[in-house]
């Protein structure tokens, strides 16, 4: 049986806000993920830098950054 131009037009719609809600998904997981890495990166770096002396610990952004794109393309391998 085949629908109407109101049914196919609802489900059109329907299928159009499920594509939408998961694009919006995975992105979102995306943003979680690589902000994980960011976290996971500071904590490393941080803990590895106690075993320096006191004048060499100093830990950048970039450094931080760095290292998280690194755990993240080594995670996505």
């Amino acid at each position: 049986m085949a629908l109407t131009a109101e049914q196919q037009a609802a489900n059109d719609a329907q299928v159009a806000m499920e594509a939408t809600r998961h694009t919006n998904q995975v992105a979102l997981q995306s943003k979680n993920t690589k902000l994980e890495s960011v976290r996971m990166a500071k904590d490393i770096l941080i803990e590895n830098a106690r075993a320096k002396a006191v004048d060499e610990r100093a830990i950048s952004a970039a450094d931080i950054t760095a290292f998280a794109e690194t755990l993240a393309t080594y995670v996505d391998a």
